[in-house]
């Protein structure tokens, strides 16, 4: 078997004889639940018969009392696993990714992303609470990804995010969201053979995303201050003597984005505090010119009518996409699926606040 990632009733589901889900040719969907109810699902969606079933870990676990969990924040295929990370639970659920049944569940505090190289799991994590005057800087643990032990672990920016690996070198996004109004800007720069950190690289502040595409360059999402500093994307590549540094900034908002080829797939939210309000933007951009693409594709008015994107999946493949909508990020919200020209194909309610996307392809 292996994930493939990058990413009516909504009761439907295909069972086997023992009534969980079986879990075929699909994708999965992380819905973040609301903070402080133990509301947090996967969801799953068979591609085959378009059934859609909310809530699979729960179905497959119900030995598990509290379900997925307070607040996931990440969702990621390594192998025959599906690693979710449950940020307010201050866990990681490690499930096999055909049946999502539990394999094992690893204690994290504060907890945000993972990645992975070789044979470990790379976990950010805030480690701390948010605190008025001891915030604390973040750390990236080292997790055995066939025995889940954590191997070793390192100190980084003020509460980092989002990750990427190039070149046996492991970038840490870094917010500082605890910190308002002094964000932190840096990108923390770790060599996987030592697992120290080396640099850290000057970008703006607030960054989030991070994502390496096919010409080994970073992208790198920045969510500004809510004020007198506006969102931005900003591109890094290695210089003549090999280190990564900041090439270019594009003045655009992304709350979340997939590249495929060198397409850059973006969606985005910028929440301005002095008009208490969201400008939403949506675009593609080149990734070898670093240029936004002409395109009519998001023009649509089923587009135009998504309350809050908050997700976007491209199958690489045949360049249709996906978009998840939050709605008021309180109650359920939708899935949207949309052919390579933006035409409307079908929509799906999901569990609370749905994020991020997977493919998943079982191999017979």
């Amino acid at each position: 078997m292996s994930g493939v990632f990058m990413a009516c009733s909504s009761d439907d589901e295909t069972n086997n004889e023992s009534g969980k889900t079986v879990v075929t040719d699909g994708i999965y969907v992380m819905c973040e639940g609301n903070w402080g109810s133990n509301t947090a699902a996967i969801d799953y969606l068979d591609l085959a018969t378009l059934n859609y079933t909310q809530n699979i870990f729960a179905k497959n676990n119900p030995e598990v009392v509290m379900g997925l969990g307070d607040t996931s924040t990440d969702m990621q295929i390594n192998g025959n696993q599906l690693w979710v990370v449950v940020n307010n639970s201050n866990k990681v659920e490690v499930l096999d990714a055909e049946t999502c049944k539990r394999i094992a569940k690893l204690d994290i505090a504060n907890c945000r992303y993972v990645t992975f190289y070789g044979n470990y799991a790379y976990v950010s994590s805030y480690v701390g609470p948010m605190a008025e005057d001891n915030v604390q800087l973040g750390t990236i643990y080292k997790i055995d990804t066939r025995d889940f032990r954590k191997t070793d672990s390192v100190v980084v920016g003020y509460q980092p995010e989002e990750m990427a690996i190039v070149d046996n070198k492991l970038y840490a996004a870094c917010s500082g969201g605890y910190r308002y109004p002094m964000y932190d800007r840096v990108v923390s720069v770790i060599d996987l053979a030592s697992f120290k950190k080396t640099s850290d690289i000057d970008v703006t502040p607030n960054l989030h995303r991070l994502r390496k595409d096919s010409h080994n360059q970073l992208w790198v999402s920045s969510r500004g201050n809510y004020e007198d500093i506006a969102p931005s994307l900003s591109w890094l590549s290695k210089d003549a003597s090999g280190n990564m540094k900041v090439e270019g900034r594009l003045d655009i908002a992304v709350s979340d984005l997939c590249i495929v080829g060198d397409s850059l797939y973006y969606v985005g939210t910028a929440w301005d505090n002095a008009t208490m309000s969201n400008t939403i933007s949506y675009g593609i951009i080149n990734t070898k010119t670093h240029k936004q693409v002409t395109t009519s594709i998001f023009s649509s008015q089923d587009i135009k009518n998504i309350e809050m994107p908050y997700g976007i999946m491209v199958n690489p493949e045949g360049r249709d996409f996906y978009i998840t909508d939050a709605k008021n990020y309180t109650s359920s919200g939708k899935l949207y699926h949309f052919s390579a020209e933006g035409s409307l194909l079908w929509e799906q309610w999901t569990s609370d606040i749905p994020s991020k996307m997977l493919f998943y392809k079982t191999e017979n």
